[in-house]
């Protein structure tokens, strides 16, 4: 793991994007790392050069889910579209002359927005983060290979069960069944997210900032 500072992670950003037209910067770790966060905290830095994409935005809708039996484990790699993941991360690398609209999942419904948000022409710098980047699996096993760079964010147990719990009894879970939901779940995907660690560019600890 290398310890570095925002201002750090930027200036390598800049280095990468430097006389090209577009790169593709990924953020992969398990639930609670702090993906979302150094996310932001990039974007808001970078301002009008970046865009994000999230994978979570390609989350199955409930009741797709429901159909599917597979609601009780939502958040799986089988519970997300990683085909029109990968597909847009195709179209977004491919052509950087037209917008391109992409899903958005919101956390107070608990569902994805269709084209909620705007990889916009021309803007050199695309940042994606998600849990499964680096999964080796067949589904998701492309999505590496249309990232110039991807950083795993290694998991701070302590803090990462403590943000996990915290989320559901955010999102309406009882503390009960919140921790039910971590142990059940949320700790079956962090050991296939942990595997994909050593296909990572960068190895960095849980962001906090």
């Amino acid at each position: 793991m290398e310890p570095l500072t925002l201002t750090e992670l930027v200036q390598r950003i800049d280095r990468l994007a430097a006389g090209r037209e577009r790169v593709l910067i990924g953020l992969a770790g398990p639930p609670g790392s702090g993906k979302s966060t150094l996310s932001a905290a990039l974007n808001n830095r970078l301002g009008d050069r970046a865009a994000l994409l999230g994978m979570d935005g390609f989350h199955l809708g409930q009741r797709e889910l429901e159909r599917l039996g597979r609601a009780d484990r939502k958040g799986a790699p089988d519970t997300f579209d990683a085909g029109g993941y990968l597909a847009l991360l195709q179209r977004v690398r491919g052509r950087t002359d037209v917008d391109h609209f992409v899903p958005v999942f919101d956390r107070q419904l608990e569902e994805p927005i269709a084209a909620n948000a705007c990889v916009r022409a021309g803007v050199p710098i695309v940042i994606t983060e998600g849990n499964y980047l680096l999964l080796d699996d067949p589904a998701w096993h492309e999505v590496a290979g249309q990232l110039d760079e991807c950083w795993f964010l290694e998991p701070d147990d302590t803090l990462r069960l403590d943000r996990l719990t915290r989320r559901h009894v955010d999102h309406g879970r009882t503390p009960e069944a919140a921790a039910e939901w971590v142990a059940r779940v949320d700790e079956s995907n962090t050991k296939l997210i942990m595997a994909g660690a050593t296909r990572a560019t960068l190895r960095l600890p849980t962001w906090s900032d």
